[in-house]
């Protein structure tokens, strides 16, 4: 006797709903099934606002930053200081420097760290566009918001090196004890770089 098993749009609604970042057999199966089932659910709703953005978003030619064809809402904005260009990894970076409210200025996103290992190269990141722009950005302040992992730091060290005779002044994030957290739990880097940061 063969096996009951879904109809064959639900399994291929699961399996693509498994090559979601994080989602597993059984989350892509109930999500499959809420979105068949419940009265919540819009699935036309759904499948019309990812084919919009799939269509319509794309990557800010000037910095890097998610963009539409009325252009990227960081670059377009003139009350931002041209003076300050905060690089960093990916465009998702930018959300949480954003949302701090602590940045006023531009941004600049890399496309990613350099690691050898993974064959990610400077030719694979946005670095000649970065170089490029900051012939038209003199006396700008590079503020470099990378990962504090390997990957990070040697990214940050080609970047310091690259640009140190330009004209240009570079600084980075401090890095240390996060607000609320307490000694006891902290690394001895974490521990060595808030003291380096110390104001």
């Amino acid at each position: 006797m063969a096996r009951a098993d879904y109809p064959l749009p639900v399994t291929e609604l699961i399996e693509e709903l498994k090559r979601l970042p994080g989602v597993g057999p059984r989350s892509a199966e109930r999500m499959a099934l809420w979105l068949l089932q419940s009265s919540k659910a819009q699935p036309g709703a759904l499948a019309e606002a990812i084919l919009s953005a799939a269509s319509n978003v794309t990557s800010c030619p000037e910095c890097g930053f998610f963009a539409t064809v009325e252009g990227c809402p960081v670059c377009s904005d003139q009350g931002r200081e041209r003076a300050k260009l905060c690089v960093v990894e990916q465009a998702t970076d930018v959300l949480p420097i954003e949302r701090s409210g602590a940045f006023k200025g531009l941004y600049h996103c890399l496309g990613g760290k350099l690691s050898p290992l993974d064959d990610v190269t400077p030719d694979d990141l946005r670095i000649g566009l970065l170089v490029k722009r900051l012939e038209r950005l003199p006396e700008v302040e590079i503020i470099l918001a990378l990962s504090a992992d390997v990957e990070g730091e040697a990214t940050a060290n080609y970047l310091c090196d690259l640009l140190e005779s330009r004209d240009c002044s570079l600084t980075r994030l401090a890095q240390g004890l996060p607000a609320g957290g307490d000694l006891e739990h902290a690394d001895a880097l974490t521990v060595a770089r808030a003291f380096e940061g110390r104001r």
